[in-house]
C-alpha cells in the first residue's frame, strides 16, 4: 500500500501548459467544473450528469461518524527516541537500542465534547500515541490524568451518557456542570478520586504541550526469557506543567475556540516542537502485594515518591498533518494493538477497552480494513509489506490480494508469496502465560473497595492555591446542578476526602453540611506526593520557551525599548507578538514603520503568557478611554501574569486595577519576570472557596 500524492493532481484553473487537467475519480478529463448539465441555459438539470453526481455524492459523504468520546482532537507526527535500553525487561524492539528513533503519530483531545466543540473546556484530555515499530504498531492510549472514573468497563456507557449532553435537551456541550453528570458521580464513590483531578487545574491545561500523559493501567513488559515486569507509563512534558485559571479559561474559549489547536500549529511553524520524556514505573509481584491498593484498580495511582519514574526515552512531535481528515480524523487507536514484549494485565477497565476500541474503529471507519488507511498502516516493518495474512474482502478493501488460496495452511503458493505465510513461533507475539483460576462471577475484589484514601492523597498533595481552585471548581460545577439532593450527596462524599473541602463547598453552595456518605473502609493516610501538584511542583517550569508575550505599542513607541524587549523574549525562547490599537503600520520613535502582528481589540491578554506596555505618555492617555485596553491590562493582572512597562503608563495601569508588587516591573526586569505566574497575587483579584 502506498500513499497517494494529491499535490501532483491539484489544479484550480482551466488546463493549460502549466496546469494539468482535472479528472474524475475514474480518470476522465473534466471539460467544465463550473456548471451542471442542463436542458437549455435556464432549464432543469439532468439526472445523467455523471460529473456532478460524482462530485456531490462524494461531498454528501465526506463526514464519517465522529468518535463518541475524544471527538475534538489534534494530531501530530514525530518520533520516539530510545534513551535507555530495556533489553533486560522487554523484547519490544523500540526499547532495545539507545538512540534509535521510531516514527509516531499522536492525537491529543478533549473527551466529552463533539468534533465541533471548543478546545478549552474543563475536561480530561486524551493522550494517544501510535508507535510505528519494526515489530508492528503499538498504541499507547491514555489520558492526561493517571486514574479513571470507574473500575469496570461495564460502567463506561453509563459514565459517557451521564457526561454527554442531556438526552432530552441536547446540552450542555463539552461541559460537566450539569445534573446528569453529577448525579452519576455522586452515586459512584469510586469516581471521587477522578473527580478531584478534573476539578483541579489539570483539567484546564495552558497548552497541549504543558500537560502530562499517562497510560493509566498496569501493563506487563515481557523479556526474551518470558519474565514479566509490571509497568505504568508516564509522559513528562519538557515544557513543564502549566494550567490556566478558570476565569482565563472562559475568556480564552470565547476569544479563540481553537486555542489549543492553533497553539501547537504555531509552535511547530516557529520551529518549536512539542517534547515529552517517556518514563516508566516498573515493579514486580512482591511490590504489588506490599502496595496498600490494588495495582489493577484504574482509580488508583502509585505515588512517584514510593516508586520513582525512570526515564527511558523522549518523544518529539514536529510535524502537523498534511490533511486533518485523512490523518487526525481517520487515525484509529486501540489499546489491543501491542507488539512482542508488551502485554496486558487483568485490570477490568483495560480488559473492556481491548474489545471496545476495535469495535468502535470498525464502525467508524467502514469495516475491518481500517488498518489499510495510510495513517493506520504499519510503516516500519522490515519486509516493507505490512500485511501478511489471509484476511481478505470486507468493506473498504483497498488492496488487491492475489492467489487462489485465502486460508492457512496451504501449499498452493511458494513461501514468500501471498498464501505462503506461516506463523513464527520464535519471533511472533506471545502472551504472558499467567496462571488464572476461580469461579465465574460478577463481583469486584475487596481490594478495590477503598474509594476515598487516594482522593485525600491528591487533596493533601496540592499547593494551597490549587486547593482553592479545586474547592471553587466543585462549587461552580455543583451550582449548575438544579436538583438539591444531588448537590448534597456530592458534598457528603467529599466529607470522606476532607472536612475542610466539604465545608468550603457547602458554604459556597449555601447548603447545610450533610452527613458523610457511609464507608466501611478506614481511610489510609498517606504522605503528600509533591509530584501530583502543578504549582510549586517538580514540573512547574519558569521559562519563556514556547510561550507568547504580547507587547503593546502605538505611534511614537520608543524603538530602542521595543527592540530590547523583543530581543530579550526571543533570546529566552519565547515568541514576541507585537500588538497595537490598529493592525496597520505604526510609526516608531526613529521613524521606522512597524506592522503589528495583532490588533489590541482582537487579541485578549488571556491568549498571552505575559504582557508589556511600550507606549508614549500621549498614546497611553488615549488608551485610558478605551475599555478594551483597560480590560486587556486588568485581565493580565487578574490572571497573575507579569506586566512590564516603560514608566509612561502608570495612570493606565492604575485605572486598570494593577497594584504594585511582584510581577509588575519595568522593562529591564520584565523578561525574567515573564517566565512565571504570581500565585500569591490571587487573593487580591478574586474570592475563592
Amino acid at each position: 500500500m502506498t500513499d497517494i500524492d494529491y499535490s501532483a493532481h491539484e489544479t484550480h484553473q482551466r488546463a493549460d501548459g502549466d496546469h494539468p487537467a482535472m479528472r474524475t475519480n475514474q480518470g476522465v478529463t473534466i471539460s467544465d467544473n463550473q456548471n451542471q448539465l442542463r436542458v437549455g441555459q435556464r432549464g432543469p438539470s439532468v439526472l445523467e450528469d455523471q460529473i456532478f453526481r460524482e462530485k456531490i455524492n462524494h461531498f454528501d459523504q465526506e463526514r464519517i461518524p465522529e468518535r463518541i468520546v475524544h471527538g475534538r482532537g489534534t494530531g501530530l507526527h514525530g518520533y520516539f527516541e530510545c534513551t535507555r535500553s530495556l533489553a533486560d525487561v522487554t523484547q519490544a524492539d523500540l526499547f532495545q537500542r539507545v538512540g534509535e528513533r521510531t516514527p509516531v503519530f499522536a492525537r491529543l483531545s478533549t473527551v466529552a465534547g463533539g468534533a465541533g466543540s471548543v478546545d478549552t473546556p474543563r475536561d480530561v484530555r486524551g493522550f494517544a500515541v501510535k508507535f510505528y515499530t519494526k515489530d508492528g504498531n503499538w498504541d499507547l492510549v491514555g489520558n492526561n490524568i493517571p486514574v479513571f472514573f470507574i473500575q469496570d468497563a461495564i460502567k463506561f456507557p453509563d459514565l459517557v451518557h451521564a457526561a454527554k449532553m442531556e438526552a432530552d435537551r441536547g446540552y450542555p456541550q463539552a461541559a460537566t456542570a450539569h445534573d446528569t453528570f453529577w448525579d452519576f458521580i455522586s452515586l459512584m464513590p469510586e469516581a471521587t478520586h477522578m473527580a478531584m483531578w478534573i476539578m483541579s487545574d489539570r483539567a484546564i491545561p495552558r497548552s497541549l504541550a504543558t500537560m502530562e500523559g499517562f497510560g493509566i493501567h498496569t501493563f506487563r513488559l515481557i523479556n526474551a526469557e518470558g519474565k514479566s515486569t509490571f509497568v505504568k507509563f508516564h509522559w513528562k512534558p519538557r515544557a513543564g506543567l502549566q494550567s490556566t485559571i478558570w476565569d482565563e479559561t472562559v475568556k480564552i474559549t470565547g476569544a479563540d475556540p481553537d486555542y489549543h489547536r492553533r497553539d501547537v500549529f504555531e509552535r511547530i511553524q516557529r520551529g518549536q516542537p512539542l517534547e515529552w520524556d517517556l518514563g516508566l514505573q516498573m515493579f514486580d509481584e512482591a511490590f504489588a502485594e506490599r502496595f496498600p491498593f490494588d495495582v489493577l484498580d484504574p482509580t488508583k495511582l502509585i505515588p512517584e515518591e514510593m516508586l520513582p519514574v525512570e526515564i527511558v526515552g523522549r518523544m518529539v512531535l514536529d510535524r502537523y498533518p498534511d490533511n486533518f481528515f485523512a490523518e487526525t480524523e481517520q487515525v484509529a487507536f486501540c489499546p489491543s494493538h501491542v507488539v512482542p514484549g508488551i502485554d496486558f494485565s487483568n485490570d477490568p477497565l483495560l480488559q473492556g477497552r481491548l474489545f471496545s476500541y476495535l469495535d468502535t474503529q470498525m464502525s467508524r471507519l467502514g469495516g475491518p480494513n481500517f488498518a489499510q488507511i495510510p495513517i493506520n498502516q504499519p510503516k516500519n516493518v522490515p519486509s516493507g509489506c505490512p500485511f501478511h495474512n489471509q484476511m481478505r474482502d470486507g468493506m473498504a478493501q483497498m488492496a488487491i490480494p492475489k492467489g487462489r488460496a485465502n486460508y492457512e495452511p496451504n501449499s498452493l503458493s511458494r513461501i514468500g508469496e501471498p498464501g505462503g505465510y506461516r506463523e513464527d513461533p520464535e519471533k511472533g507475539y506471545r502472551s504472558y502465560p499467567a496462571q488464572e483460576d476461580g469461579n465465574k462471577l460478577r463481583m469486584r475484589p475487596e481490594s478495590f473497595a477503598d474509594h476515598y484514601s487516594q482522593a485525600r492523597l491528591f487533596w493533601v498533595s496540592m499547593d494551597v492555591a490549587e486547593q482553592k481552585h479545586i474547592a471553587s471548581a466543585f462549587t461552580f460545577e455543583l451550582s449548575k446542578v438544579s436538583i438539591p439532593h444531588v448537590r448534597s450527596k456530592m458534598v457528603a462524599n467529599l466529607r470522606n476526602v476532607d472536612e475542610g473541602l466539604a465545608g468550603r463547598v457547602a458554604k459556597g453552595l449555601g447548603i447545610p453540611l450533610p452527613d458523610p456518605t457511609p464507608s466501611s473502609i478506614p481511610l489510609v493516610e498517606m504522605a503528600p506526593s509533591p509530584a501530583l501538584r502543578i504549582i510549586r511542583g517538580p514540573l512547574e517550569k519558569h521559562t519563556l520557551e514556547g510561550r507568547t508575550v504580547g507587547i503593546l505599542v502605538a505611534d511614537g513607541t520608543d524603538a530602542k525599548d521595543l527592540d530590547g524587549v523583543v530581543k530579550g523574549v526571543t533570546d529566552a525562547g519565547g515568541y514576541a507578538l507585537i500588538i497595537a490599537p490598529r493592525i496597520g503600520s505604526i510609526r516608531l520613535s526613529n521613524g521606522d514603520l512597524l506592522t503589528a502582528g495583532a490588533q489590541l481589540f482582537g487579541q485578549p491578554s488571556s491568549l498571552l503568557d505575559a504582557v508589556a506596555l511600550v507606549l508614549t505618555p500621549e498614546e497611553s492617555a488615549k488608551l485610558e478611554r478605551e475599555s478594551a485596553a483597560v480590560i486587556w491590562i486588568a485581565d493580565a493582572f487578574a490572571h497573575l501574569k507579569a506586566i512590564g512597562h516603560n514608566g509612561s503608563s502608570t495612570r493606565l495601569l492604575e485605572i486598570s486595577g494593577v497594584q504594585p508588587g511582584e510581577g509588575v516591573t519595568d522593562l529591564s526586569a520584565f523578561v525574567d519576570a515573564a517566565k512565571r505566574r504570581y500565585w500569591d497575587r490571587e487573593p487580591l483579584v478574586r474570592t475563592l472557596a
